[in-house]
Formats: structure tokens, C-alpha cells, sequence
């Protein structure tokens, strides 16, 4: 698998299909987190979207584009309503090792 079918499939799971456990396959047990309203590693990521799913169902991320060199990747979307409109633009970047998400970084920018 390489990296965009990666960050795919993992946006798709974990975030689209809120299964939190999928987060074992794809994600590195010591991930780093630089984002400092979700705590770190692996299970720090979980709890926080555990939550997250619980208190907002709908929750859902639409992948505009993806970007991919060597070890890291640029993930630009939208997370949107269920009836598609746009709340938030965001932009992940990923380290990625050993085809795992290593580390995170994020860009957040809601629409008013």
C-alpha cells in the first residue's frame, strides 16, 4: 500500500466509518501528536475521536487532495454536514515510517 492508499483508507475507516480500533492498523503505537488538543501515541488519538464520535455521529471528512513525497503527505479537506456543506478546511501532514502514520501536524480554518 503505498501512502495516499494509506491516508485513504485510513480516512475512510477511522474517520468516515468512526471505526476507532482501525487506528491499530495504520497508525504507530508512539505517534506523535503535534496538534495540543489531542493527547499522544496511538491511544491518545483513539480516546480523543472515541469522544468526538460519541458527541457528533455525523462527523465526516471528505478528502480533497492528496499530496505525497517520500516520507511525508499533505492531506487537504473538508469536513462537511450531512447534508455536504462545508464546516472546517483543514490540512494534515504526516510523517509517515514503516507504513504506519508516525506523525501529525494540522491546519484548521472554519467557514463562517
Amino acid at each position: 500500500m503505498n501512502n495516499k492508499e494509506l491516508i485513504q483508507a485510513f480516512y475512510k475507516e477511522f474517520f468516515n466509518d468512526h471505526i476507532v480500533e482501525s487506528a491499530d492498523k495504520y497508525v504507530a503505537e508512539d505517534y506523535k501528536q503535534h496538534n495540543p488538543g489531542v493527547s499522544q501515541g496511538r491511544a491518545g488519538l483513539k480516546d480523543a475521536f472515541a469522544e468526538k464520535f460519541i458527541s457528533n455521529p455525523t462527523f465526516r471528512l471528505e478528502i480533497q487532495r492528496i499530496i505525497s513525497e517520500d516520507d511525508m503527505a499533505a492531506v487537504y479537506l473538508k469536513n462537511v454536514d450531512p447534508e455536504g456543506n462545508t464546516l472546517c478546511r483543514v490540512v494534515d501532514i504526516y510523517r509517515i515510517e514503516n507504513g504506519r502514520l508516525a506523525e501529525h501536524w494540522d491546519v484548521l480554518q472554519p467557514v463562517k
